[in-house]
């Protein structure tokens, strides 16, 4: 059946809601989507299943294992978007079809509209088939309820953005195996900053990239949302480059692309280009604007801070010695800073530190296991005053950790240092958590892709169906 036909039988309805219909039955009922989704659940049920049966893995935290399987099923949901969304364009132009799309007495727009929300619709289905994994996963875990809203929403914003920049690379492509190179080169380069050494992400180059890359962005969000249980308004600024890159590329097609969609790709590419390079620039001076608050966050807080007349005599103490407690527990403990000398102490830092007491045992990151490694007292402490700060550990790996507190207070200047003081240490004997069942896991990750085969069979046998009464 020709696009032609498909569109003039939509007499009083919108051309686009006609097209979007067309593709959405070319993508689901031929198939594609329904493979795609296959290959998907596959993996998550691999993962899952290697996650739960693997005698180390299985000790990873619940709050970790929905992460990371929210994480890749974002991942390749996106990725799906992308080659779907490469196809659009190219595809029609390498199977003759485009000519007589373009032919319809419609706006180019609407054409374009149609097909970017039909290609936009294996997300949900993605997403779906995701939370049975990740609630099995969880084991109860108050993860689960985050995960999926967070999930939902940053999946949601990233795939129609994904979409859209498929199908510009497939409106400047004339086939669809162009496009679907481009299209895998980008997303690998997207790919590329989270795989930088750990040094390199934290410096001001490695933190720009991170920050401005939506999907280094958006893991980064995730791992400190679920797994370091900070909060939004600590991280929201790792979701502008999300959404901007959504609201950009998803406009570069509609209000750009879709006007100009001609026979071939790369006409009028000398006129475009400008405003193309013009449209970058901006883009680029934007995610600068929004990265430079955040890069400035990281110089030194202290240069102003008022000059310490030697070392203070402060003492610090905990209100908790030791605790055994087991991986995913949760650990508070409060701190307390007294200012024993007869003047008034410069600003302090109180830092906390923990510390494998095994010695082949791996280096603890402390980022991982508490959400507030370092806390202020920004106005110092008059003689005899004390501040009292909470402190939050998660039990991320079993062992033995010693944890401590190091105060100290600010120097002087750049050539001036200060006597750093530490806390007695608290004692922590975190014991594996074991209560995941391999054998309650393999249901869910043979399930999945049962279930979408057998949606794939009875979709086979409706289209046979259909072919053998006479129909397309």
């Amino acid at each position: 059946m020709s696009h032609a036909s498909v569109v003039s039988t939509g007499a009083g309805a919108p051309t686009w809601w006609v097209v979007f219909l067309k593709e959405l039955h070319e993508l689901w009922v031929g198939g594609r989507a329904l493979t795609l989704l296959l290959i998907y659940s596959l993996l998550l049920g691999i993962q899952t299943y290697v996650l739960a049966s693997n005698s180390e893995l299985s000790l990873i935290p619940p709050n970790e294992m929905v992460y990371e399987t929210l994480k890749g099923a974002i991942a390749v949901g996106i990725f799906i978007s992308l080659i779907i969304g490469a196809d659009m364009i190219s595809g029609e132009r390498e199977r003759a079809t485009l000519e007589g799309l373009l032919l319809t007495p419609t706006s180019r727009l609407q054409i374009i509209l149609g097909k970017f929300a039909a290609a936009a619709t294996p997300w949900p289905a993605a997403m779906l088939i995701a939370v049975p994994y990740m609630s099995v996963l969880a084991q109860g875990d108050a993860v689960l309820r985050p995960a999926i809203f967070w999930g939902a929403i940053i999946g949601t914003v990233l795939a129609p953005a994904f979409t859209a920049l498929g199908m510009l690379i497939s409106y400047w492509c004339n086939t669809n195996k162009t496009s679907l190179f481009v299209s895998l080169g980008i997303y690998i380069l997207m790919l590329l900053p989270s795989q930088l050494p750990g040094r390199a992400q934290t410096g001001a180059a490695g933190a720009f990239l991170q920050k401005a890359n939506p999907v280094a962005s958006h893991a980064h969000y995730l791992s400190k949302v679920l797994v370091n249980n900070r909060t939004f308004d600590e991280f929201w600024g790792w979701l502008v480059a999300p959404a901007v890159f959504a609201v950009v590329i998803v406009g570069l097609l509609l209000l750009y692309a879709a006007p100009g969609m001609r026979l071939e790709a790369g006409r009028a590419f000398a006129l475009r280009l400008n405003w193309g390079r013009t449209t970058g620039a901006a883009l680029l001076v934007g995610l600068l604007a929004l990265a430079t608050p955040a890069m400035a966050l990281q110089s030194p807080a202290m240069q102003n801070a008022a000059a310490a007349q030697g070392p203070p005599a402060l003492a610090v103490t905990a209100d908790l010695g030791y605790k055994t407690l087991k991986t995913t527990d949760v650990v508070v403990f409060n701190t307390t800073v007294t200012n024993q000398a007869a003047e008034r102490t410069a600003p302090l830092i109180v830092a906390m530190n923990i510390i494998n007491l095994n010695a082949k045992g791996d280096v603890v990151d402390p980022e991982d296991w508490s959400p507030q490694r370092t806390q202020y007292v920004e106005t110092g402490l008059a003689p005899g005053e004390s501040a009292t700060m909470s402190w939050r550990i998660n039990a991320i790996l079993d062992g033995d950790y010693m944890v401590y507190l190091v105060v100290i207070p600010s120097p002087a200047g750049q050539e001036a240092t200060s006597q750093a003081v530490a806390s007695p240490g608290v004692h922590l004997t975190v014991t594996p958590f074991t209560r995941l069942n391999p054998r309650g896991v393999l249901p869910y990750a043979i399930g999945g892709p049962l279930l979408v085969l057998v949606g794939i069979w009875f979709v086979y046998r409706r289209r046979q169906r259909g072919i053998d009464r006479g129909g397309a």
